[in-house]
């Protein structure tokens, strides 16, 4: 238990405190019109050990701020045991903690907050610490800084405008942005975009296949081990594991369409991949974090007959060795193309949006810039030696 001023932390330990844990988001971000309530067994997953596979590889503590005794925050403090064998100059490394999950009412709450689960990361032998990570690099990395104007969209946070400043006062300095890309896609790309894909269309060694549901487990395990090669040499790449790969294939079965993930082969060998999902958040948001009494139904009924005004385009990689080839950028170009055609025809998508992309991820910036895509969101991730 640490307390300061007029604040009491102490550690999750209860049943009863792990409610509060969930609770209190919902509590604190009540009155934000572009909030979206996650649903409470979803989050309840993500911080249980056993539901969760990044516990299998991570130390982890949840934290509760109380004023009077009044809950008013709450804070995880981790440690991910892959990060730290990561080379220091991708950003993880020996000696990198991590938290994660914040909330506060109000900066004394979350300074206390942070306060302690910096005390947390010491104790546990940490030298640095890197932030805000809820809990896994894979799942929400970065605080929201730009974009507070609209509803995130499917596995993206949503945070307070009142954060930055926060966490900035308290010594933190931004160690990476975090970008997201929006734009239209009904009317399709320019001509120079077109005749980049009419040019791979001619490439005899090159196809482009649809993901297969009935070889869902063969499919996402290519997409997966292509993920981890195509992003190994990134800034802040941790590996997923076997049980990781599994658990989120598995997780993103039922919004997985074959319309929206495709697979670019050369010469047969899987060599690059790009996963579209249609945005859940519209259908979720009025559930306010229930599917109950009758959100399960239309959410069954959505997830039978899908359509969707906006898309995410949350992972996309080229096999390392072809990155930064002619081939790249074109297998990049064709893949987003064959999916809008897809989104545009059978899901009446109208927008989508394509992040995360670090800053100086120069290939996807560029990208970008060519299908005329606009920064929607910014994210940032801090760091503070300990």
């Amino acid at each position: 238990m640490v307390a300061g001023q007029d604040i009491v932390v102490r550690p999750v330990t209860t049943k009863a405190q792990t409610k509060q844990f969930i609770d209190i988001a919902y509590t604190l971000n009540a009155n934000d019109p572009h909030w979206v309530p996650p649903l409470r067994s979803e989050v309840a997953k993500i911080i249980t050990p056993g539901k969760n596979p990044f516990f299998e590889h991570a130390r982890v503590q949840f934290f509760l701020a109380e004023r009077q005794g009044k809950v008013v925050g709450r804070i995880s403090a981790h440690i991910d045991e892959l990060a730290l064998m990561q080379p220091v100059e991708q950003g993880m490394g020996p000696g990198t903690g991590n938290w994660g999950l914040m909330e506060a009412s109000d900066e004394t709450a979350m300074h206390a907050l942070i306060q302690t689960a910096e005390a947390w990361l010491k104790e546990q032998g940490m030298t640095r610490v890197l932030a805000p990570l809820s809990m896994s690099v894979w799942e929400e990395p970065g605080l929201l800084t730009k974009g507070h104007d609209h509803s995130p969209m499917i596995l993206m946070g949503h945070h307070r405008a009142e954060y930055q400043g926060w966490i900035e006062s308290f010594n933190y300095q931004v160690a990476k942005r975090l970008l997201c890309y929006a734009l239209p896609v009904v009317d399709g790309f320019n001509n120079l975009v077109n005749r980049i894909v009419a040019s791979g269309e001619r490439n005899k060694r090159l196809h482009i296949r649809r993901v297969d549901k009935k070889h869902f487990d063969r499919d996402a395990a290519i997409i997966m081990n292509l993920l981890n090669d195509a992003w190994s040499d990134n800034w802040g790449f941790v590996p997923m594991t076997d049980h990781e790969i599994e658990h989120a294939g598995k997780s993103l079965k039922p919004i997985v369409h074959e319309d929206l993930i495709r697979i670019a082969e050369l010469e047969g060998e899987p060599v690059a991949f790009m996963m579209t999902l249609p945005d859940m958040n519209e259908h979720i948001k009025p559930m306010r974090g229930s599917l109950l009494p009758f959100g399960w139904a239309k959410l069954l009924w959505w997830l039978k007959f899908p359509k969707s005004r906006s898309m995410r385009v949350p992972l996309m990689g080229v096999k390392k060795e072809l990155q930064n080839s002619r081939l790249a950028s074109q297998m990049a170009f064709m893949l987003i193309e064959y999916i809008r055609r897809d989104a545009t025809r059978y899901f009446g998508t109208k927008r989508a949006e394509l992040g995360w992309i670090l800053e100086d991820n120069q290939g996807m910036v560029a990208i970008a810039s060519a299908i005329e895509a606009d920064v929607n969101r910014e994210y940032l991730i801090y760091e503070k030696a300990l």
